[in-house]
Formats: structure tokens, sequence, C-alpha cells
């Protein structure tokens, strides 16, 4: 009876199934109650009939910042395209959108987003909530795209904010589903345009010591591989605005790295298949700028991930750093890829008013021997007060990660204005961000 009385105030029953895993399956979520909502009034019906829950996006997040013990309600059918606005160029979407679904609806209508991770398979949502990222260093992160964000607060009332809402906006963007359900996105965009991309093989990690900007500069975005062998870069993934615009290298070599012959996969000895079209041949931005297809798996699929960022001027000096364990790390990883992402204003991004290097790390899915290696890690890129991406695995010591938070307290504050009670908290933020 319970059941059918809240079905009739939510509009949605919560579905009893087998505890969900995340997208890599080395997480099961810890309850069985999994809400679906179709509409804002059944998620704010949802909010206002329960007393716990978290925000479920595409279930990408490798640590417990997803998990919630009472309730998950998922924003996979809030998936609309709801308008285009070509006064303002922007477009506006519901929550649980992914990124795949949306970049060929834009392309179409002659339009193009500022960047894409490296798969589109993620929702929009749940990217800008943990600050998820593509690279190149002039791109922000994938939150700082967004002009307006629609989210349902603890007490159920549709909360609307914009950058007309000044510093607030900053500290709602990337908030992790703390201030409440977020159920509409508002993003900024360009005008459509072409890229390329070639990888190049085999560079001297030496090469970056006096030429590190240079080399990631080289294109719109660029990504570096390596697997901490013989000090060495395995691929550089180099891609480019298409003819008329900025156009990348075409030479054989580059900074000691050889042009690939044939398209690569991040982890050389996998096939390519599944990787976005390089050696130089044109398409449209959203068909390069991934390096995974949307309809393959993306990556090496059962894996882990970490990652770190530092400031921008550290970014060589991190490398070498994390490369001093190499014979430990080596062996336990699929690859590891060094980006760059500009600076932002968004309070709780790792790149707060700092342009910043990420050394992310996939690594097989081999749990008791990489929790081991990552306070290892943290303690070599130590002297650059490392900040985790907040959907990936990291061990720094909460107080230590705190104190790295310039606007912490605000955000705190802010929370507290939306959520007074912490219906939308769970353990990774009350130990993490909150300091409960």
């Amino acid at each position: 009876m319970a059941g059918t009385v809240f079905s009739r105030f939510t509009g949605c029953s919560p579905a009893k199934e087998q505890h969900i895993k995340n997208w890599a399956g080395n997480l099961e979520f810890s309850t069985d109650q999994v809400h679906y909502p179709e509409t804002r009034e059944q998620v704010q019906n949802i909010v206002k009939n329960v007393s716990r829950l978290r925000a479920l996006g595409s279930q990408h997040s490798f640590n417990t910042i997803a998990d919630s013990k009472d309730n998950l309600v998922s924003s996979k059918k809030l998936n609309k395209i709801i308008s285009i606005d070509k006064t303002r160029n922007t477009v506006t979407v519901e929550a649980g959108i992914k990124y795949g679904e949306l970049v060929g609806y834009l392309h179409h209508n002659g339009y193009a987003l500022h960047n894409l991770a490296s798969l589109p398979h993620i929702s929009v949502a749940g990217s800008i909530a943990t600050a998820t990222h593509g690279s190149g260093v002039n791109n922000g992160n994938l939150a700082t795209s967004v002009s307006a964000i629609e989210f349902v607060n603890a007490a159920g009332d549709v909360v609307q904010l914009s950058r007309k809402d000044g510093d607030v906006f900053n500290g709602a963007v990337v908030g992790f589903g703390a201030l409440g359900f977020v159920t509409k996105v508002t993003l900024d965009l360009l005008p459509t345009f072409n890229m390329k991309q070639v990888v190049y093989t085999n560079m001297p990690l030496s090469a970056l010591k006096d030429n590190f900007l240079e080399i990631m500069s080289a294109g719109y975005s660029v990504s570096l591989f390596t697997d901490w062998s013989n000090r060495n870069i395995n691929e550089v993934w180099i891609k480019s605005r298409g003819a008329g615009e900025e156009t990348g290298p075409a030479d054989n070599e580059f900074y000691g790295a050889i042009l690939a012959e044939k398209n690569m996969h991040p982890v050389e000895d996998q096939p390519a298949e599944s990787c976005t079209e390089q050696m130089g041949v044109t398409g449209p931005w959203f068909e390069r700028m991934p390096h995974f297809k949307m309809g393959f798996t993306p990556s090496a699929g059962v894996e882990l991930q970490s990652e770190y960022f530092v400031p921008l001027e550290n970014g060589y000096e991190a490398m070498i750093a994390v490369e001093k364990l190499h014979e430990k790390i080596t062996p336990r990883l699929f690859i590891s890829e060094i980006r760059t992402i500009a600076a932002d204003d968004l309070w709780m991004s790792p790149c707060y008013k700092k342009a910043c290097v990420s050394i992310h790390t996939t690594w097989k899915q081999e749990w008791d021997a990489v929790m081991a290696l990552l306070p290892q890690m943290e303690e070599q890129l130590a002297p650059f007060n490392p900040r985790p991406h907040w959907g990936k695995l990291f061990t720094i010591k909460p107080s230590v990660l705190q104190e790295r938070i310039e606007r912490l307290g605000d955000f705190r504050e802010l929370v507290h204005q939306h959520d007074p009670k912490g219906k939308f908290t769970n353990e990774f933020l009350e130990k993490n961000v909150l300091g409960i």
C-alpha cells in the first residue's frame, strides 16, 4: 500500500532492482531504490517525499560521489533538447541528455560546443557537476559553457540561476548535486566548425622540458599519452580547426615524435575502430573532438580511473615527479593522459582562477594495487598542491584537500541555503567537501 501511495505522489514509483553498478563495474550502488522521473514535476514530488537522495547521471564516476544508501534519482529519462535560442546562441537541454545525443543536432543547426570530453557517452549535468573537461590551453572545462541552470532544491522548489546572478551562479554550476537535483541546463554555443586530428608516436619525455607550452598549444586540443616507461610519450594527439581556420602540423616529425601511418588507439595494442578519425582527415567538430565514437565502448571498458590537476606552469615538473614511480605504475595501467584546461571562475572547479594540467590515468581493474599506488602518486605531486577530479579515485586527506579549495566556505553556505538538512548529501560529500 505504501508503494501505491508513493507512486501517486511522485508520478513514478521507484524501481526495485538488483543494485546497479557504475559504468566500469567497479562500484555497486548502495540502494535498490532507483527513481526514473520523466518530468520536473515528478522530480519535485520525489524530492518532497523522501528524506535523502542523490542524483544519478550516466554512472560514469569511479568513486561514491553519486552513491546513496536511501534513494537514487536518475536523470536518464530527462534527456530532451528543449530549445535553441538563435539570438543568444544557446541551447537548453534536460539534465540527462548525453553529449553524444546532442552534438549532431547542434551541428545540423549550425552550432558547436567549445569542447568535449574524451568520450561523448556522459550526461551533460553529471559532467558539469564534477567539472569534467577536454583539453586545450584556451578551453575551459565543460561547465564553463553553462550560462543558466535549473534545479529542484530540498524544499521541492524550482531554482533558476544564470550569469546575471553573479558570483552565486559560479558557486552553483560545479555543485555535485549538493544544492539540488538539476533538471535543465543552458549552454553557450559557437558556430559549427570542422576539425582534423593527427597522431605522433614516441616523443622523448625530455622534449617537454623546454617546450611544454608550445607542444600543448600545437592545436585546438592536445593530449599526451604515456605508460611512463622508457621516459617516452607513446602518442601525441593534436586536434586542429579545419581548412580556412587554424591548421594543424603536417610535418612527419614533431619534437622528435613520428607521424602515425594509421589510426591509433590511446592504448597502442588495442584496435582503433572505436576511436575518432585521424590521419588529418577533416570532419565535423563532434566527430574529432572526443577520442572515442559514441557507438562503441569507450576507453578500455573494464578499468579504474584517477586524475590530478596541477598548475599549468608546473606541468612538466609534475610529470617528472610521477615518472619516478614508473616501475610501480607501468605494470598496473592501461595508459595515462596529460591535458591542459584553461582557468575559470567556478568555485569548486579544480581550475578556479588558474590554468591547469591534468594527469589522468586509466588503470587496470586491480583495486588493491591501484589504491596502494594512489597515495604514492599524491605524495610525488604534493609540492604542486594537486586537486583531484571529483568523480575519480583519490586518497588525499579531506583536511588537506579542503585547504586547497579557496571558495569552500562560500560553497558550504550556498549548500546550506538550498539544503539545510542535508537531503542531497552522502558520505562522500560529508567527508570530502562539507566537513561534516
